[in-house]
Order: structure tokens, then C-alpha cells, then sequence
């Protein structure tokens, strides 16, 4: 079995039958990074990297060096050990170590929502690209999010998050990640398969949850533009943003 880390609610991995459903969601977002904003000029920073299957992905789609960022010394050395040719930094994300501009593109998915100092993290963001650079950002939508994860400090909706990065960036995507057709036809007949996960321990869920869960793939998802405004993605389960700093700045 692939070396995996241990669930605290805090965080997704792969590898686990039960977690399948968002780390698919999870991964959605980095094979759109992916596809539409690789190959980047300049050295990569995941920005809170987790288990670090993310910086893998963006580092094997092409992007070299990819840097991981975390605060967790355990969780570095699972980064280290599984995937080593991600160069990984154990720092502060609202104060790292790192120099003015020395990263063309930051990614940082699903964590700003864990941090109490949320402007000041998209300030340290800024400083640390070069101008020019690109950063994205993703966050669970709060509109559409289950309450009670005690390891988010704030939640947003888009036009929160937007108000957030403007003034350190220009903003020049907004999107908002969606259920695909399998998993709408699925509710349809069913209901929320979120609430659905939800509602009981992974060992009593129904045949039909436990059959959906570790079928799904990051192909279950598809990611949407706003084409008007920021609200109109308030139905999205997660937002993204992608901004650029400034050549002026």
C-alpha cells in the first residue's frame, strides 16, 4: 500500500477508500493548473503543501523546481520520504523565509481558509512573486460548504475572496469547481452525496455511497468561469482564483 498520512479532518490524502470523493475534488483543481497554466516561467511554490501530492503533480506535469511549504514537521517528512524531488521548507505562511520575487507561480489550494492571519497571507504571497507572476487560490465556497470544520478559521464566499487578493493582485480568473454529470445524476436520485458522506461512519454507508465514492475520479469534476460577476458562482462547491502581481508594483 502506498505510504499514505493519517486522517485528522484537517487535510486529504490519496489512497484512502473512504476519502476518495475529496481528494478527486482536491485534485480537480491541480490538473486545471495543470492544463491551462503550465509551463510557468520561474521556480513553483505550493503554499501549504500538505501531503504534497499536489507540488508532485504540478512538479511531474513540468514545472521544475516545485517547492512545498508547510508548517507541520511530521507531514514534511512524509513530503520527503514519498515524494523527494519536491524540495520541501518547513516555515510560517504569513512569514516565510524566502526572498522578494523568487517564485513565478504560487499555488496554494484549500488553505487559506485554515489561517487566521488571511490578509497578510496574501501579502506575504505577493512579495514572494516576481512581478509578473501568477498566483492561485483555492478555498471551499461557504455558501455551498458543510459548517462545523473546526480546523477553518474563516470561510468564504467569492465576493469575500475577491475583496481579499485585489489589493495585491490583479484578478484574472474567477472560477468555481462543480459536480459532473455522474455525480448530478447520482444526487438526483439520491441526494447530497456530501451529505450523504456525512451523515454516518464510512463502515455503515450504504452499497450504493461506497460504490460512488471510490469510483469517482477528478474527471467527476469540472471547473466553471464566472462570466459576469463573482456572484455568479455562488453555487460552486469550490472557488478559485488566479491573479497576477503587478509588473509595477
Amino acid at each position: 500500500m502506498t505510504e499514505t498520512l493519517a486522517l485528522t479532518g484537517e487535510r486529504t490524502a490519496p489512497g484512502i477508500w473512504h476519502e476518495n470523493y475529496w481528494f478527486a475534488r482536491h485534485e480537480a483543481a491541480y490538473r486545471w493548473i495543470v492544463a491551462e497554466l503550465l509551463p510557468t516561467a520561474g521556480r513553483v511554490l505550493e503554499a501549504g503543501c500538505g501531503e504534497g501530492y499536489g507540488a508532485e503533480l504540478l512538479r511531474t506535469a513540468g514545472s521544475e523546481p516545485v517547492f512545498g511549504l508547510d508548517y507541520e514537521d511530521l507531514t514534511l517528512q512524509h513530503v520527503r520520504r514519498v515524494y523527494p524531488q519536491v524540495q520541501v521548507i518547513r516555515g510560517n505562511l504569513v512569514q516565510t523565509a524566502f526572498a522578494d520575487a523568487s517564485f513565478g507561480l504560487l499555488t496554494s489550494l484549500q488553505t487559506i481558509e485554515h489561517l487566521w492571519e488571511q490578509p497578510r497571507f496574501i501579502t506575504e504571497c505577493a512579495r514572494i512573486l516576481a512581478p509578473g507572476g501568477t498566483a492561485v487560490l483555492s478555498t471551499p465556497n461557504r455558501l455551498t460548504f458543510p459548517s462545523g470544520n473546526w480546523y477553518h478559521t474563516r470561510e468564504l464566499t467569492m465576493a469575500e475572496f475577491t475583496e481579499l487578493v485585489e489589493p495585491e493582485f490583479e484578478i484574472t480568473h474567477t472560477l468555481g469547481l462543480h459536480h459532473g454529470e455522474r455525480l448530478q445524476e447520482w444526487e438526483a436520485a439520491n441526494g447530497s452525496c456530501v451529505d450523504a458522506q456525512l451523515a454516518g461512519p464510512h463502515d455503515e454507508w450504504p452499497a450504493e455511497l461506497r460504490e460512488l465514492v471510490t469510483g469517482t475520479t477528478y474527471q467527476d469534476f469540472f471547473i466553471k468561469p464566472s462570466e459576469i460577476r463573482p456572484g455568479d458562482l455562488d453555487a460552486s462547491l469550490d472557488l478559485i482564483l488566479v491573479a497576477v502581481k503587478p509588473t509595477d508594483g
